[in-house]
């Protein structure tokens, strides 16, 4: 069930402004999501609850909430509601940290599956990079999982030159900077970081268990050491409806 305590100013619709009843509605039911008004059941008001409490139609309510079932705020069953998907993780792109690192900040228990991890030559990394073609690279591709449940894919490329026989030892509490940076005395500088969205391929869906093509955040970040030489090359896949990335702004 919900908590009764909201604040007021968010139980009203406005009948005589331009925009419609529906949108009203979703907006108001994505507040009380964002805001935890739910317990641990996560059970969402039935139609009829909203119906009664907001004095409109029965497809008004199904409108809202049909839209964030779309939206991954809201899922339903059969014979039983509508309950509260999960909080979405989030990061915040202001600070340089691995997945590890910013997960561990809140408190989340991570691991993570290798896929990949070899040595090779990429000529589109290279370029990318602004390196020679012929230059080795560590491929470390890893299935990443939050408190087991699966939440990205990362591919990432590091230049062999600075990291020689990492393959051999392996990767430091399963934190490849944590691995550059103790293991091989690496001082990381900074990164840039271009996000998007796109849907889920085949391969993509069935690592992170979801249907093709539901949203994705693809992810691509090329990192500098403190000198200025570029590092690593990663190119990740985040699961759309259990991430988000938060971005500070000032003027």
């Amino acid at each position: 069930m919900y908590k009764q305590k909201v604040d007021q100013t968010e139980q009203f619709l406005d009948r005589e402004s331009p925009i419609p009843l529906y949108y009203q509605l979703k907006e108001i039911f994505r507040s009380w999501i964002t805001s935890g008004m739910f317990d641990s059941q996560k059970r969402f008001p039935s139609e009829s609850e909203l119906q009664k409490r907001f004095g409109v139609s029965r497809m008004t309510i199904r409108r809202a909430l049909s839209e964030l079932v779309s939206e991954g705020f809201l899922v339903r069953e059969q014979g039983r509601g509508s309950f509260v998907v999960q909080a979405r993780l989030q990061e915040q792109l202001r600070r340089l940290t691995s997945f590890t690192e910013d997960m561990q900040l809140r408190g989340f228990s991570t691991t993570s599956k290798i896929l990949d991890f070899r040595v090779t030559h990429n000529k589109d990394v290279a370029q990318r990079m602004g390196i020679s073609e012929e230059e080795e690279l560590v491929q470390l591709r890893r299935l990443r999982l939050v408190d087991g449940e699966a939440i990205a894919i990362q591919n990432a490329f590091i230049r062999h030159r600075f990291c020689p026989g990492i393959l051999k030892h392996g990767l430091i509490d399963g934190s490849l900077y944590k691995t550059l940076e103790q293991g091989y005395k690496l001082v990381l500088g900074r990164a840039v970081q271009i996000v998007e969205a796109k849907p889920a391929d085949d391969y993509e869906a069935k690592l992170l268990k979801i249907k093709i093509g539901q949203p994705v955040l693809m992810l691509q970040r090329l990192t500098y050491l403190a000198f200025g030489e570029p590092i690593e090359f990663v190119q990740s896949t985040y699961r759309g409806d259990r991430y988000k990335f938060i971005v500070e702004l000032k003027r």
